[in-house]
């Protein structure tokens, strides 16, 4: 495997207002000195844009300095994702641009469609066009690919030709079109199937988020499956030390051999499940350890049990043992690490706006 210097390359990051995308230019900045990235996303209001402008602020430095320059564009505009490219022809390309999120695509799939099938093929044109001038393609794929299987945990060679959610289909068809574009053009391609990721300024429909909010209302919270699931959580800082790391290491293939193109995918995730009922109550104390909650609130009375809702999986557990094998990396925040900095993060960003119907012990 060739290395990439990342120093002195042009680096296009799509989604890069997003929870994972924003974390990753800044990693990006402080790793490189000489690196430009060039950052894309849409801003849409799948959830608040104001937490988007948030993330971007905290990029500003890399704005000042010349490092880092941001396009609101839409990658389901081909027109404009290939103006892009032909501007800036980037050497390195982290494509983490998505319509995100399992129930969300039951009651809107046409937004799947647009963003991650037209979207990434936009993508994969416009990189097939920079020939050998592209070093790699990264790209965002999902834990939501293995769909109910339970061989656990999940291997990157275990079969994954069963989507149980459209989102998840959308994610399979991406690693389908990348190994296409690999076996046809050359292209070299990366998918990371992430891991339920979280940690400070993540997405707000995430559980661990959603749950903080409705908490903090007095709300009940809903389990499903009746809490019998399990779901391996991956901090952010670890998903995006992993990415870097890939970025690095573009797969070679087998020149002429079709069956064997520059193509790979691999799992990052924490390699250890936690259970639904388990990670509640770490959430609820590190709730409480911010100052959020009361000393002596009972997270049981906020717990509302229900059967599986459709496109949801009983259970997430990431083998990377490949990812470890070829980067010598893997995960390894504990939840109760990550939730506790989650907690301090959500009590400094929404300070006094919180609305709690409990007062502080």
């Amino acid at each position: 495997m060739k290395q990439v210097d990342l120093d002195r390359q042009t680096i296009l990051i799509t989604g890069a207002a997003g929870f994972i995308g924003s974390s990753l230019v800044k990693r990006l900045l402080e790793y490189t000195t000489s690196a430009v990235v060039v950052g894309v996303d849409n801003m849409n209001d799948y959830y608040d844009p104001i937490l988007k402008a948030y993330r971007l602020a905290g990029i500003e430095w890399g704005t000042e300095n010349g490092r880092f320059v941001f396009h609101k564009t839409d990658v389901a505009d081909g027109e404009a994702v290939q103006a892009l490219f032909d501007q800036y022809r980037p050497g390195l390309v982290v494509h983490l641009a998505a319509q995100a999120g399992v129930r969300y695509s039951i009651v809107n799939p046409d937004s799947y469609i647009r963003s991650n099938l037209v979207g990434f093929y936009n993508v994969l044109e416009s990189c097939r066009k920079l020939g050998d001038g592209l070093r790699h393609l990264v790209y965002a794929s999902s834990s939501s690919v293995y769909g109910e299987s339970r061989k656990v945990p999940f291997s990157v060679s275990a079969p994954t030709d069963a989507p149980v959610s459209l989102y998840a289909a959308t994610k399979k068809s991406n690693e389908l079109l990348a190994h296409s574009y690999a076996a046809l053009y050359g292209l070299p391609s990366t998918g990371l199937r992430f891991f339920t990721v979280y940690g400070p300024a993540g997405r707000p429909d995430m559980a661990y988020f959603s749950f903080t909010e409705k908490l903090l209302r007095g709300e009940k919270i809903s389990l499903f499956n009746y809490g019998n699931c399990a779901r391996d959580f991956t901090y952010i800082d670890d998903i995006v030390e992993g990415i870097v790391k890939v970025m690095q290491g573009p797969p070679a293939g087998e020149e002429g051999d079709r069956s064997r193109p520059p193509c790979a995918v691999y799992n990052i995730g924490n390699s250890q499940p936690v259970g639904l009922t388990d990670f509640v109550q770490i959430l609820s104390e590190e709730l409480v350890r911010a100052g959020l909650l009361p000393r002596d609130f009972d997270i049981e009375a906020h717990k509302t049990l229900l059967p599986m809702q459709p496109g949801d999986v009983p259970v997430t557990y990431a083998d990377t043992s490949e990812l470890e094998k070829q980067f010598g990396f893997r995960p390894s925040t504990a939840l109760r690490t990550g939730l506790r900095k989650f907690a301090e993060w959500y009590r400094a960003y929404y300070g006094e706006q919180l609305e709690r119907p409990f007062a502080r012990a």
